[in-house]
């Protein structure tokens, strides 16, 4: 913080003594500023805070490190008013959660999800959709770069934890 010479001049009020500093080569007399640094946990927090944010055009993103998302992975059932994708999405959430921080979210539509998620940091979104059903696979969506890809089931957990490290 900018202190300018407050407490210098508080200083020099309470004990009396002359603080002040003398320029030979302009001949003025003078307190001098006082600059006070500090750092702190919020303070660096804050830092990436403000590093990691992006307002897009159409979104605002979160660009966290994987190690500082809140949550590694958001896991999503396409639709909600399919009880077979809603429970495989589920189940795949319950899979992962030993292994990653994870978040279920069925709530809205999936594009809303996504930017919800992209909001708060998180990396990676597993996708549950109809195809999933039929050959165990999901649909894994980037964060930074909206790119979607489709991963198996058996590959699922290798996959997200090298799209972490």
């Amino acid at each position: 913080a900018h202190r300018g010479c407050f407490d210098l001049t508080q200083h020099v009020n309470a004990s009396g003594k002359d603080l002040s500093y003398f320029d030979e080569e302009t001949k003025a007399k003078y307190l001098p500023a006082v600059v006070e640094p500090a750092l702190g946990a919020d303070r660096a927090l804050l830092v990436f805070l403000i590093d990691a944010y992006e307002k897009e055009e159409d979104r605002t993103v979160l660009r966290l490190h994987p190690r500082l998302a809140p949550y590694k992975v958001a896991v999503f059932p396409l639709v909600r008013n399919k009880p077979d994708i809603v429970e495989l999405a589920a189940s795949i959430e319950k899979d992962l959660r030993p292994h990653m921080r994870t978040t279920f979210d069925d709530s809205g539509n999936v594009g809303k999800r996504y930017y919800r998620q992209d909001e708060i940091g998180t990396p990676l979104c597993v996708t549950v959709d109809y195809e999933s059903l039929e050959k165990h696979d999901v649909t894994v969506r980037d964060r930074d770069t909206k790119q979607q890809v489709r991963v198996g089931l058996d590959q699922l957990l290798g996959y997200l934890n090298e799209r972490l490290a």
